[in-house]
């Protein structure tokens, strides 16, 4: 009979630790929703500027943070920036993007 109620307890025990943790869980989820956003953001300017004919070949990288894009990399022509800038803002989630590319002719 000792045993039974203390194995009830232990379930009892085991559930409220478990509702603890869904509680600390979905806290945590809000504070870290912007960094999951930022890098399908990111994942997406990549994809994006990878399917681009003309800025495609160039491999530009593109860092997110709090939904703003920074390129990163080297372009031929002030041409070729403005075109990687605006494929980069048509991403869904993309608030603003700013240009870190180098023009190197």
């Amino acid at each position: 009979m000792a045993q039974a109620c203390s194995f009830r307890g232990g379930v009892r025990r085991q559930t409220e630790v478990l509702l603890l943790v869904a509680l600390l869980v979905t806290g945590c989820g809000a504070a870290t929703s912007g960094t999951k956003d930022d890098a399908t953001i990111a994942t997406r300017v990549k994809i994006a500027l990878l399917n681009d004919p003309q800025v495609g070949p160039l491999r530009l990288d593109a860092r997110t943070s709090l939904g703003v894009v920074t390129l990163i990399g080297t372009v031929k022509s002030q041409a070729e920036a403005d075109t990687a800038v605006a494929v980069a803002r048509k991403v869904p989630g993309a608030r603003d993007v700013k240009s870190d590319l180098k023009i190197v002719p």
